[in-house]
C-alpha cells in the first residue's frame, strides 16, 4: 500500500510552481494529488489553488510566466475562455474548445485538454471497457460529455445516445464526434428511461450532487455505469446501478488519469499513480461527504 507523505512541502526560491485556476477552487483535490506526487519523487515543486474570478482570467493566465509558474490546471468556469487566451492549443484543446492544462514554455503558453485521453485511459486501464462495436448513453452535452463522446468514438463505439434538456445543446457534441462509424442520437433528458440495450451509461452532468435522480433506463448486470462526480461518494445513479447488478465507477478514476497526464506534461516524468490515488482518497475521507457544498 502506498503511503502519502504527510509533511507539508518546503518552499524555497528554487521551488517550481504549479496550480489550479478556478472559481471557486477551495474544494479541489488537485493540490493534494500533485503535492503528494512531487513529494514521493523528491521533486522541488509545489502546487497551489488559485482562486480567479472570471473577469480576471486573462490577467491571471498571462501572469503565470512572470510569477515563475511551470504550468497550471484550469477548472470551472474557465476552460472555454482559457482556450482563447493561450498562445497555442493541442488538437484536443482546439476540437473541444476547452483547455484544462496550461504548460508555460520558454516562448509561449500552450493549452491542452486531457479529458478525452484521460477518459480513454480510465476505460481501458481501470474499468477494462472496450467501446469498440458497443453502445453508450451519455447524460449531458457540456465539455466533459463532449470529451467522453470523443474518446468513445475514437475507441470505435457503434452507437451513442445523448440525453439533454435542450436538443440544440448537443450540436457541438455531434461536431466533435465526426465519425461516421458512430451513430449519434439525441433524446430529451426525461425520455432517457426509454433507451434500451446500452452497454455503458455515463453521467456527465451535476445531477446527483444534491441527491437528484437521473431518468435511467433498465440497469442489468451487463451495464457499466460511470458517474463523473466524485462527491458525494454514492449518488442515486451509482446506487441504482449497483442494485441492478451493474459495474459502477465514480469520477475519481478519471480525475487521477487526467492528473497523471498533466504531471507528465509539466515534468516529463512518469506519475506515481498509487501515491496520487492514496492522496485523493485521504483528502476525500478527511473532508467528509458534505465538502462539495
Amino acid at each position: 500500500m502506498s503511503e502519502v507523505p504527510d509533511r507539508p512541502p518546503r518552499i524555497r526560491g528554487s521551488t517550481r510552481l504549479a496550480g489550479v485556476i478556478g472559481w471557486p477552487v477551495d474544494h479541489s483535490l488537485s493540490p493534494a494529488i500533485h503535492n503528494a506526487a512531487f513529494a514521493a519523487l523528491g521533486m522541488d515543486w509545489v502546487y497551489v489553488p488559485l482562486a480567479v474570478p472570471p473577469p480576471r482570467l486573462a490577467e491571471a493566465i498571462l501572469g503565470l510566466r512572470a510569477l515563475g509558474f511551470a504550468g497550471a490546471n484550469v477548472t470551472m468556469p474557465h476552460k472555454t475562455e482559457a482556450a482563447e487566451i493561450v498562445d497555442a492549443c493541442s488538437d484536443d484543446g482546439r476540437m473541444l474548445r476547452a483547455v484544462n492544462t496550461i504548460v508555460v514554455g520558454a516562448d509561449d503558453l500552450s493549452g491542452h485538454n486531457t479529458d478525452a485521453l484521460g477518459f480513454e485511459r480510465f476505460l481501458r486501464d481501470d474499468a477494462g471497457f472496450d467501446p469498440a462495436g458497443r453502445s453508450a448513453l451519455v447524460f449531458g452535452a457540456g465539455g466533459a460529455a463532449r470529451a467522453c463522446a470523443l474518446a468513445l468514438a475514437r475507441g470505435g463505439l457503434a452507437s451513442l445516445v445523448v440525453a439533454v434538456r435542450e436538443p440544440s445543446r448537443a450540436d457541438d457534441l455531434r461536431a466533435v464526434v465526426e465519425d461516421p462509424s458512430t451513430a449519434v442520437r439525441v433524446v430529451d433528458l426525461d425520455r432517457a428511461s426509454e433507451v434500451r440495450d446500452v452497454d455503458l451509461i455515463v453521467n456527465a452532468t451535476p445531477l446527483g450532487v444534491h441527491g437528484e435522480a437521473l431518468p435511467l433506463p433498465p440497469l442489468g448486470p451487463g451495464v457499466m455505469a460511470v458517474d463523473l462526480l466524485y462527491r458525494p461518494s454514492a449518488t442515486p445513479f451509482q446506487t441504482a446501478a449497483r442494485e441492478g447488478g451493474g459495474v459502477v465507477f465514480g469520477g475519481l478514476g478519471l480525475l487521477l488519469r487526467q492528473a497523471a497526464i498533466t504531471f507528465e506534461l509539466w515534468t516529463g516524468q512518469a506519475p506515481p499513480l498509487p501515491v496520487m490515488s492514496a492522496a485523493a482518497l485521504g483528502e476525500l475521507a478527511e473532508a467528509g461527504p458534505s465538502a462539495e457544498g
